[in-house]
């Protein structure tokens, strides 16, 4: 087994408001932020609540001069911000045989968008005008880059804005995303860009697990439904073509079933598209979605500006059959007196090696 990495601790520093607070940065006891592809990144961080105030020991944060509801905390490491958000909730600790703290819990920009909830109809409209006109709704500035059909009717039925976002974005393939004010909705082809992060069993890769499952695959998808204009049934299929692309010469999650348990189709019972690019659009999503999480992998890394949800992580030491380049698809950012900084990373990919 390799040798095990020393520990490189190291501390955020934690903005309120705009101002850097050396306060928090020194009290902070424990960090933990949370981003996915499905948006709406959030935060817990937990400082010391008591100490020296005036002349006397007291609460530090109880007269919500620093901490308070609706102010934006921002954490940092070096230059480089891990989370921007708003204070939604706090939370006292009181726990035994050691001094009170103060969690603080925040939400970024799309707290905004899932805090608001709709009944309303867009006529005549493609996705990418929902997403814009929903952008505008909140003030954000729309970078839509998804194609698709123009629909008779799409009805947001007492959801959220964000809710009805990520059902819109999910039956498109696309992934939601907030930076600054700007709301992104785009392919995944379109969101990393940058250069691949090679992660080191032993080095900056400080443990993993990966898993291929068979369980939710399938060698392929049909979605049915009725063309009321044109009078006529509607079928269309996806296969394991659709993420040929991202197989990077493995076997795909449905070949390996194929071959292993034959044929094993599925379908969606409970769309009901109204083209047959609407149905087509929806059976390549689903497909897709699943032979993604053919191989699902969890690891702990030292962490790095540069591991973002979308990026490319490539693994290394890991053997033919589980290393090479994985799709990051969630990260938690963590931070304690014990183990200091670490990203706690969720990865995926449709493909698994070929066998040595």
């Amino acid at each position: 087994m390799p040798d095990q990495p020393a520990v490189q601790p190291s501390r955020p520093t934690i903005s309120v408001d705009g101002t850097e607070s050396s306060t928090l940065t020194g009290g902070l006891l424990g960090l933990r932020i949370r981003t996915d592809v499905h948006g709406l990144s959030n935060c817990e961080a937990e400082f010391g609540n008591w100490g020296p105030k005036g002349d006397a020991s007291d609460f530090l944060f109880f007269d919500r001069q620093l901490l308070d509801f609706g102010k934006e905390l921002k954490i940092a490491l070096g230059t480089t911000a891990l989370f921007v958000g708003k204070i939604t909730a706090l939370e006292a600790r009181y726990p035994e045989g050691n001094s009170p703290s103060l969690v603080v819990l925040a939400e970024d920009r799309f707290q905004d968008l899932r805090m608001t909830r709709r009944t309303r109809t867009f006529a005549d409209s493609s996705d990418s005008d929902v997403f814009s006109q929903i952008a505008g709704d909140h003030g954000l500035t729309p970078d839509v880059g998804v194609t698709g059909p123009t629909h008779k009717v799409l009805a947001q039925v007492n959801q959220s804005d964000l809710a009805f976002m990520r059902e819109r974005a999910r039956a498109l393939d696309a992934e939601l995303w907030v930076t600054d004010s700007k709301l992104s909705v785009q392919p995944r082809s379109s969101r990393g860009g940058g250069s691949p992060v090679t992660l080191t069993y032993g080095k900056e890769l400080r443990e993993f697990r990966v898993l291929a499952d068979l369980a939710e695959q399938a060698t392929s998808f049909e979605v049915t439904g009725w063309d009321v204009s044109g009078k006529q049934a509607l079928n269309e299929q996806a296969d394991d073509s659709v993420v040929g692309s991202e197989l990077n010469g493995g076997d795909s999650g449905p070949s390996i079933l194929k071959s292993a348990f034959g044929d094993r189709k599925d379908a969606l019972a409970n769309a009901v598209p109204l083209t047959s690019d609407e149905a087509h659009a929806r059976a390549e999503a689903v497909l897709k979605r699943r032979a993604r999480r053919f191989l699902v992998g969890h690891g702990t890394a030292e962490t790095k500006p540069e591991l973002q949800v979308g990026a490319t992580v490539t693994l290394a030491g890991l053997g033919p059959l589980f290393e090479g380049d994985f799709y990051l698809a969630a990260t938690e950012v963590v931070f304690d007196g014990a183990k200091g900084m670490r990203t706690e990373l969720e990865l995926e990919r449709p493909g698994l090696g070929k066998a040595a």
